[in-house]
């Protein structure tokens, strides 16, 4: 059995992120410009995120 080339959002066996996160975006000028696509799976039940290139 071959492994899925798609994870979902939790981690591999719950392991922390290896770099801290950055800090939240509160400027709303900036949060208009960002590019962020959205996947949906199971039939549109969850959602999936992800910055667009």
């Amino acid at each position: 059995m071959t492994a899925p080339s798609h994870r979902p959002h939790q981690g591999i066996a719950n392991a922390r992120p290896l770099n801290p996160l950055p800090a939240p975006i509160a400027d709303p000028d900036e949060t208009a410009r960002l590019n962020i696509r959205r996947s949906d799976r199971l039939g549109g039940v969850l959602h999936e995120y992800e910055h667009a290139a």
